[in-house]
């Protein structure tokens, strides 16, 4: 995707790894260097080696190049209340934002001349969200990136993730109470927004750890088997597992976020179950996943790029003979570890071919510019 060269979530709770994105650039940790976020222009420092200093031992190496360098900062957790009269509004959400420098001085040279201070940046989304309010996870997303593009001149790179606790208003005998709210796990809403200097903004959303079962109309056979195999094949079998889907709206464009997110979330319903009379026949746990994606690519047009996750959660039947007992798959329990899971990324292919197209364009500028440096 534009602009996107990986898509790692910052929250410890799904991949606790520092945030990629956009094309990292390469820099020798032992050459002086101009550059930007796409090239550089290298001049070999012969003073490369170790030496002795105040501090200790400082030791530089010809042969390494930093592929990339960020930092930020992780699980920014808040309240956001709006008051309209007597009518409350709530977003409590969970924010992660980090910075790619123009430099990597502070890495290389301990020169901290250019860094923003984590502390600075939790203030900043805080008055952000003081400011302008949370009217969607999405719109928050984009508001950080384009403060720290527009504000701090050595950012080269800002990618933001929110994720929202899913408080939803509590209602009494169907009247919708004014400042009363009930948390409903049923699924974690969040977004990724990414820039880089001179690019467009992209954004991601998703849901994660929606939690889904069917108690039959599923089954697995036909599969591979040989002197390993034992799993006997299934015609009838309870299909749970815990969900991940995230999307690419490409650019961003002004969408009704909210809107989106709850067509898409009806869409996985309506795959993962099927008609609410009969249900339907789910072969394997990767095709449910692949309908489950065809269906919203079909239904939501805004949606360019898809990823979905499922991991398994797989039911044993108890055996009840030696109670006395015929157990017809009444009671079963969960097998926690280890499960199955699967993956698949679905986009469409004119959006998958603008990009290949992009990058090719990007790659040539970047080579024209290298030689012209060199020369």
């Amino acid at each position: 995707m534009a602009g996107s060269a990986g898509d790692a979530e910052c929250s410890a709770a799904d991949s606790g790894s520092a945030v990629q994105g956009c094309r990292p650039w390469l820099v020798s940790s032992c050459v002086k260097t101009e550059r930007g976020p796409h090239f550089a222009h290298v001049e070999p420092d012969s003073s490369c080696g170790s030496r002795e200093s105040e501090e200790g031992l400082v030791v530089q190496i010809k042969d390494v190049e930093v592929l990339n360098c960020e930092y930020g900062k992780n699980t920014i957790k808040f309240l956001r209340l709006h008051r309209e009269g007597k009518k409350h509004f709530v977003k409590e959400v969970e924010v992660c934002t980090h910075l790619r420098l123009t430099s990597a001085q502070e890495y290389l040279e301990g020169n901290n001349s250019l860094v923003i201070p984590t502390d600075t940046m939790k203030n900043i989304v805080l008055v952000l969200a003081k400011k302008n309010g949370i009217p969607t996870i999405e719109q928050f997303a984009i508001d950080i990136c384009k403060h720290f593009m527009t504000t701090f001149c050595q950012v080269a790179y800002v990618k933001t993730y929110v994720q929202e606790v899913p408080w939803q208003r509590l209602h009494e005998n169907g009247v919708p109470h004014i400042h009363s709210f009930i948390c409903v796990p049923d699924g974690i809403r969040f977004c990724e927004a990414e820039q880089c200097r001179n690019g467009p903004l992209v954004l991601f959303s998703g849901i994660k750890d929606l939690k889904l079962m069917k108690t039959t109309q599923s089954g697995f056979e036909g599969f591979f088997k040989n002197e390993h195999t034992t799993l006997p094949e299934r015609h009838d079998r309870i299909l749970c597992g815990e969900l991940f889907c995230k999307w690419s709206y490409g650019e961003c464009r002004d969408f009704d976020f909210d809107c989106i997110w709850n067509k898409i979330r009806e869409c996985i319903l309506e795959a993962f179950a099927g008609p609410p009379d009969c249900g339907e026949y789910s072969p394997s746990y990767q095709k449910t996943v692949n309908s489950i994606q065809m269906y919203i690519l079909s239904k939501v047009p805004q949606v360019q790029v898809i990823e979905t996750v499922l991991n398994n959660t797989f039911y044993n039947v108890v055996d009840m003979k030696n109670l006395g007992l015929t157990n017809d798959k009444e009671v079963l329990v969960p097998v926690e570890t280890p499960y199955g899971s699967c993956t698949c990324t679905l986009g469409r292919k004119k959006f998958l071919e603008a990009q290949a197209h992009v990058l090719k364009d990007e790659r040539q500028s970047q080579f024209v510019l290298t030689a012209a440096q060199g020369n």
